[in-house]
């Protein structure tokens, strides 16, 4: 077991943080108390419907949209009611969600893993004319209004960023080779581009097992008989949430892990390349999904971007879930007969990412004792959601 986050310096005693030790044996240290056996159900106990969303959004601020929505869905599975409210719930308002924690991620996190010589703080010119401010001051009020801004970011990227359609963007850049180009020739006029170039010839060189979370599948029997396996893993396996495996083995849990991608081999040799640039490929394939989905997100396959849904297990208790910039994100809830919060559990990209024995883990301790730029490279890539340190350097979230 990795040692509780209280243990590393500078640790918050609920919302916990990771610890990078390159060379070192595991690689990773850490975790989220707030996870702990029974710590969220107690704070949650006896909540019911629109304070459970408010407190989850309070308790997990990062990705607050997602679990919120996660929260909703599984509410009302648990009560056997169809989710009602905002109808700009998903799939819109989680794409345009979605998309504005790649922007952010990349305009803020980005630089702190990278930093720049004689830089104070992260440049944010590029971002001066984008229609997606990094922090909503007011949620989209329908489904319109969502697609209204998808459809905006996409003329954004396309006229000041990519200077084509993306689309054709797609087609030039489709190799990792291509991409690795562009990001090369932007490098010196757009930041994102910069440290992707500046990480490229490590993260290309990087190779890890990549064994992808896949109980999300087009085939909905399949699909229900393994979120029913990960849901009683997380009610009865003591300490699951913040060290889950799936099938007696660690899982990655990103954006090159969705539904719409379909199966990935078993433990096929990935690079962390292939994992950056999903971000950037999903911020892309988000944009476009506005026009896709013109006509309805129902008329179109672009409804296939993220998954979210919810599953009735038992008498009050049921699972929901839903595709996120990090990942896949899980709620599992128990309700009492008046519709009390009685327990509550939340399994979240980072704990899949970030475990003692993951890919990650073994990529960090195969590092030499003083890579530092390396760990930070390799922080970038999975992206965790809590603060994260690196042995000798801060790469704080």
């Amino acid at each position: 077991m990795a040692p509780a986050a209280s243990n590393l310096p500078g640790s918050n005693a609920l919302a916990g943080e990771y610890q990078l030790r390159p060379g070192a044996r595991p690689g990773v240290m850490g975790q989220r108390p707030v996870l702990g056996t029974g710590r969220l159900g107690q704070l949650l106990r006896g909540q019911r419907g629109d304070d459970v969303v408010r407190g989850l959004g309070s308790v997990f601020t990062l990705c607050a949209h997602a679990h919120r929505q996660a929260a909703v869905l599984a509410l009302a599975a648990a009560q056997r009611q169809t989710p009602c409210g905002n109808a700009a719930q998903p799939p819109v308002a989680l794409w345009l969600e979605t998309a504005r924690d790649h922007l952010r991620s990349m305009a803020l996190d980005w630089p702190q893993r990278l930093p720049e010589t004689g830089v104070a703080g992260p440049d944010l010119k590029w971002l001066r004319d984008c229609p997606l401010p990094l922090v909503a001051k007011h949620a989209p009020t329908d489904a319109a209004a969502a697609l209204n801004q998808l459809g905006q970011l996409r003329g954004w990227l396309e006229e000041h960023i990519l200077g084509q359609s993306i689309g054709q963007w797609q087609r030039d850049c489709a190799t990792p080779e291509a991409f690795a180009d562009w990001c090369q020739s932007q490098a010196t006029r757009l930041p994102p581009a910069r440290f992707l170039s500046a990480w490229q010839p490590l993260a290309s060189r990087l190779q890890l097992p990549a064994r992808c979370l896949q109980v999300l599948h087009q085939d909905l029997t399949l699909q229900n008989r393994q979120l029913i396996e990960l849901a009683q893993a997380m009610v009865h396996q003591n300490g699951f949430v913040q060290q889950p495996t799936w099938h007696g083995q660690c899982a990655e849990n990103g954006p090159w892990a969705r539904l719409r991608h379909g199966p990935q081999p078993e433990g096929a040799l990935r690079s962390a390349w292939w994992r950056l640039s999903a971000r950037w490929q999903e911020l892309l394939a988000l944009a476009q999904a506005a026009s896709d989905a013109s006509d309805g997100p129902d008329a179109t396959g672009a409804g296939g971007m993220l998954s979210t849904g919810a599953l009735w297990l038992v008498q009050g208790q049921a699972l929901g879930w839903c595709e996120m910039a990090r990942g896949l994100l899980l709620h599992w809830v128990l309700l009492d007969a008046e519709g009390g919060v009685l327990d509550y559990r939340v399994l979240a990209p980072t704990e899949w990412n970030f475990h003692p024995q993951g890919a990650l883990a073994q990529a960090v301790a195969a590092l030499a004792t003083d890579d530092q730029a390396s760990a930070a490279m390799l922080a970038a890539a999975f992206d965790p959601c809590v603060n994260c340190t690196v042995f000798g350097a801060t790469v704080a979230n």
